[in-house]
């Protein structure tokens, strides 16, 4: 699954069009190297994302295409 739409998914990011965004400025990595919204992600890959002075850790946990509301956080775990 494309990086944009998994972080649209799993509602990281609530816009795919602004997780798009911040995958083009850099703000994403994977497994510590910058990636584009296009990379494929996969179960086990770290997530860092960048927001202004915030930075999120998250791995991956599941991958899949349709994802209830409720059933979203199940996709990631925050790391420290």
């Amino acid at each position: 699954m494309r990086l944009d739409k998994f972080l649209k998914v799993s509602r990281i990011i609530k816009r795919r069009t602004i997780a798009n965004e911040a995958c083009d400025q850099g703000r994403v990595t994977a497994n510590g190297r910058i990636v584009k919204a296009s990379y494929d992600v996969k179960v086990g890959d770290v997530l860092e994302l960048r927001f202004g002075e915030k930075i999120m850790r998250a791995e991956v946990l599941r991958v899949s295409e349709h994802v209830g509301k409720d059933e979203a956080a199940e996709l990631y775990r925050v790391l420290p």
